[in-house]
């Protein structure tokens, strides 16, 4: 973050945003070449899209809305079936107004929000950790339409699903266990 009458006081706040800042004083004071150097050196990279993909969705439960804590877990293992939404309402025996209302102000999202957060968290550690096609994630997560989830997922994290599984997949040598089975692999070697 960089504040201050003349741009004066800069500081970072995430375990590796000193990179971004020490890029960006060296860049301010000795020139880009000798930063981009820098960075190419030390394998450093400016961080441009920000901390977006890195935000994990983590709904509030502390709320004391028993019935609306009962359909947050029943939800949390059942977000991808069709129309999650009016499968709740219809589990909690509220009016469906009362309901979204209730829901909003116990979690401060709205239901169909909620949904959205919990399915591209999902989405997200699929695209870290299987081979699965972008379009096979999609269906998995409760999507029919591709496109429309391809478009809600760079809405919510800044990137499409193919350049955050580039970015963020988890190496194959890294997979010591499989995310389908938990189990632990045999090692190659």
């Amino acid at each position: 973050m960089i504040s201050g009458v003349h741009e004066e006081l800069i500081s970072s706040g995430a375990s590796t945003s000193w990179h971004d800042m020490a890029l960006h004083l060296i860049a301010r004071y000795a020139g880009t070449a000798p930063a981009q150097e820098i960075a190419r050196r030390f394998a450093l990279q400016f961080h441009q899209d920000g901390l977006t993909p890195y935000i994990v969705f983590e709904g509030k439960t502390d709320h004391g809305d028993s019935d609306i804590q009962s359909a947050q877990q029943w939800l949390s293992s059942h977000f991808s079936v069709a129309n999650p939404v009016e499968e709740m309402i219809k589990r909690s025996s509220l009016a469906e107004r009362t309901f979204k209302r209730r829901f909003t102000r116990a979690t401060s999202v709205t239901p169909i929000a909620y949904v959205q957060h919990l399915r591209i968290e999902d989405a997200k550690r699929r695209l870290e950790c299987s081979n699965d096609s972008v379009d096979e994630i999609s269906w998995q997560v409760g999507y029919e339409d591709s496109a429309f989830f391809r478009r809600l997922f760079k809405r919510t994290t800044g990137l499409p699903p193919g350049a955050y599984r580039k970015r963020y997949r988890i190496p194959e040598f890294a997979r010591l266990t499989s995310p389908e089975t938990g189990t632990r692999r045999q090692s190659a070697g």
